[in-house]
């Protein structure tokens, strides 16, 4: 009898992964069998039913072809996990550091913004209380002493004020304006300490002939600062005149100077003889001062450098931070 196509199914054998079909002469399947129990031929007897081996079933066979696929989405995501945790280490440590220049950013402008408020104060107490003061130039009658300070605090107080802001709040806007504003200030700084030195000679031939028309307002009302300036400098450094004595001749029209040139003051002690006047020119006296104090003067415009130079890196570090920071996050 033939038989059916039911019975002969369960008898059917698979095809090798080769594409050949090998018997049972050729130990096809005992090879297969005996390979998935640990026996590199297919001749002898590998299993537990002495080659007999019953068919392993579709779950052995889905957990043998699957193991691998596991085995790589473990060590991923082991992988994925370590990364995360050196990021987040990362992030904590540009928290911290975030924080340290935040910090020393908020104390640094602190300190900027009270001095601005103390070079304000100074500013409008000579204001109130001498008029404009240190007023020497015709030319220039508001650039005073007094009015340089207000504008100087203010401009400081402001300055520190946005640098504090922008600080505590970690706020990139407010942290770039300060930088901005900062650099501005320091390279304007920078051009004129240049063109001061490239340009000496005709600023002090300017500056002299300004300082004479400046004379014929000394006494005159409404130029109080002007008159209290030239009377203090003619007193603490014992001089008369821009360039001489007889330039007060030109003012007065005759041979008389201000009772501030007198070796003694008295009154109207500059209608005396010439032998009772100090001598020497107020321009070069007051200039032979600043070069004698020139390493002072040079200290103190390289720390108002190192100041401003300090608060663009503080500026620019806490930018780059919190850039970072946001980019972490």
């Amino acid at each position: 009898m033939r038989r059916s196509s039911t019975d002969e199914s369960t008898y059917r054998r698979s095809p090798s992964p080769q594409g050949k079909e090998p018997g049972f002469a050729r130990g096809g399947p005992f090879r297969r069998y005996s390979s998935l129990y640990g026996r590199g031929d297919g001749g002898d007897a590998g299993g537990p039913f002495f080659g007999l081996h019953a068919n392993p079933g579709p779950k052995a066979a889905q957990a043998r072809c699957t193991s691998p696929k596991g085995t790589k989405y473990v060590v991923f995501y082991l992988d994925l996990s370590f990364i995360f945790l050196l990021e987040l280490k990362r992030c904590g440590m540009a928290r911290g550091c975030l924080q340290g220049v935040k910090y020393l950013m908020f104390a640094f402008n602190l300190l900027f913004w009270l001095g601005g408020c103390g070079i304000l104060g100074v500013g409008i107490w000579l204001a109130a209380t001498q008029g404009n003061f240190a007023t020497l130039s015709s030319s220039f009658p508001s650039l005073s002493a007094a009015n340089l300070l207000i504008v100087t605090g203010t401009f400081v107080m402001a300055i520190g004020f946005v640098g504090c802001i922008g600080a505590i709040k970690e706020n990139k806007c407010l942290l770039l304006t300060f930088f901005v504003l900062l650099l501005l200030v320091f390279l304007l700084e920078a051009t004129v300490a240049i063109l001061f030195f490239a340009y000496s000679d005709k600023i002090d031939r300017h500056a002299q002939m300004d300082l004479k028309k400046g004379l014929h307002l000394y006494g005159t009302p409404g130029n109080v600062g002007l008159t209290n300036a030239w009377s203090i400098i003619q007193t603490d450094f014992r001089c008369c005149g821009v360039s001489n004595y007889t330039d007060w001749f030109e003012v007065y029209n005759a041979t008389r100077v201000p009772d501030s040139c007198c070796l003694e003051f008295s009154e109207s002690c500059g209608l005396h003889a010439p032998g009772t006047w100090w001598k020497a020119p107020c321009y070069e006296t007051v200039k032979m001062w600043l070069q004698e104090n020139l390493l002072a003067v040079g200290i103190f415009g390289l720390c108002t450098a190192l100041v401003q130079i300090l608060g663009l890196t503080f500026a620019m570090t806490m930018y780059c931070q919190v850039v970072k920071a946001d980019t972490y996050a």
